[in-house]
């Protein structure tokens, strides 16, 4: 079984994120970058089922500039076994990742995919629905719990999801299509010596041109402004002023 993951190279999330002062984007410059957290889970998942002999390769990929094979280090520090850099500059959107990733899927043939449920930066949480329409794969999204089982047509897999009202546990068929929450696992932390190794670990590089896919931007940012500051609390003296503020001033009874 091969397994791909994508991952994504964003700003850390510890960082406090600034806006530029001409508020066209966010500022990146000197800024501390690091893989996408929901990313770090879908690796880590991805390395515990070949750890437990369920799968042969985990292939690592990710689509940016240049600076995005640090992301790919990364991944195969923690473990897997090569990348591929799909080398795009600019902000892509998650309609073009997921045609970039089905062209990564067609060459690659894995029998799952991980993705982190969503990135960090933008939250749309809407490439891996996209990869599964473009792929016609069975999907589940928002996992906590992933295990292989035998199938039909050659396997399958029992996911368990986070859904507002509780957990959803849903059987689909390889290949397939898999997002990652975060009580899925705890990622690990890549040793020295594995981070030494994964310098010399293979990473192909292709374009998007390589994939015949357009990633062309079809929304346009007018504008990036920070949230309005918070205004402070006040004290009220009893009930009857509360409910007066909430109704004359809130007015949200």
């Amino acid at each position: 079984m091969k397994i791909l993951v994508a991952v994504k190279r964003v700003i850390d999330f510890n960082v406090k994120v600034r806006v530029k002062a001409d508020q066209s984007g966010i500022e990146t410059a000197n800024v501390k970058m690091s893989m996408n957290p929901f990313d770090e889970i879908a690796v880590e998942e991805a390395l515990r089922l070949k750890e437990a002999g369920k799968a042969a390769e985990v292939v690592a990929v990710t689509i940016g500039p240049a600076a995005s094979v640090e992301t790919l280090r990364t991944a195969m520090a923690m473990g897997a076994d090569r990348g591929i850099h799909v080398l795009a500059e600019g902000d892509v959107e998650p309609l073009a990742v997921a045609k970039l990733l089905k062209g990564v899927v067609d060459k690659e043939s894995p029998d799952i995919v991980f993705l982190g449920k969503q990135a960090i930066d933008n939250d749309c949480n809407q490439t891996g629905q996209m990869l599964a329409a473009l792929a016609d794969w069975p999907q589940a999204t928002f996992a906590s719990k992933v295990e292989l089982m035998a199938g039909e047509n050659g396997g399958a897999v029992a996911v368990t999801r986070e859904i507002d009202g509780g957990l959803d546990t849903v059987k689909i068929t390889l290949p397939a299509i898999i997002t990652t929450d975060l009580r899925l696992n705890e990622p690990r932390y890549a040793s020295l010596p594995n981070i030494m190794k994964a310098k010399k670990k293979p990473v192909d590089q292709m374009s998007p041109e390589d994939l015949a896919v357009d990633v062309t931007p079809r929304l346009t940012t007018l504008k990036v402004e920070e949230p309005p500051t918070r205004a402070a609390g006040i004290k009220v003296a009893d009930v009857g002023e509360l409910l007066d503020k909430l109704r004359n001033e809130a007015k949200v009874i």
